[in-house]
């Protein structure tokens, strides 16, 4: 299906002459306006504890209510991707971000009301001022603290977060195996060392 089906009429001139012009546009016959469907950018934070814990959401909404998740949201008009990080913590575990780093971005594609939302998943590691506020607020129902070796991707609800909670836990193993000595290295792929708590 293409990403414009459900638009059925040109936004400019409001003919129904609005048709298919490439596989991420289309094309007005009458005035001549053509609309390109770009993706939306989603931001999605990795906060870790002192233990090295990861903070999990359960969603309280649908699409896949009721499975784990990682905070984030879309990102708001005028909000750089760092703003937007920061607010969508605050929002869903009222936590205050003192930094945000850039790690890798996943495309996804967010099925809402029916219908297809193309995004650019934007993955940071934050770090918060204190943990003694986290409370699920917003489309959280319940914060979680879980070790990375207890994190099962397949619980996650969102194919993105699916992925990029695989992606991150494999640059933390593979941090953590380069900065320890060799003889530690066998204790650490039998998971009897701690990850370290941040990138």
């Amino acid at each position: 299906m293409h990403p414009l089906e459900k638009f059925k009429y040109c936004p400019v001139c409001g003919s129904p002459q609005f048709v298919i012009s490439t596989e991420k546009s289309k094309k007005c016959k009458c005035c001549g306006f053509e609309y390109f469907f770009n993706p939306s950018s989603a931001v999605v934070a990795f906060i870790t504890n002192d233990k090295g814990e990861i903070l999990v959401e359960r969603r309280k909404r649908e699409p896949a209510i009721g499975t784990l998740d990682l905070p984030g949201g879309f990102s708001d008009l005028g909000e750089t991707v760092e703003e937007s990080v920061a607010r969508e913590i605050k929002e869903e575990t009222n936590l205050e971000v003192t930094e945000s780093k850039y790690l890798f971005s996943i495309p996804n594609i967010y099925r809402y009301s029916d219908m297809d939302i193309h995004t650019l998943d934007l993955f940071f590691y934050c770090k918060v001022k204190d943990f003694s506020n986290t409370k699920a607020m917003d489309d959280a129902s319940e914060c979680i603290w879980i070790a990375p070796h207890n994190i099962k991707p397949e619980e996650f609800g969102l194919g993105s977060i699916r992925m990029g909670i695989d992606r991150y836990i494999k640059m933390i193993s593979e941090r953590n195996m380069t900065n320890i000595p060799t003889d530690k290295k066998k204790e650490r792929r039998e998971g009897t060392c701690a990850f370290k708590n941040e990138i």
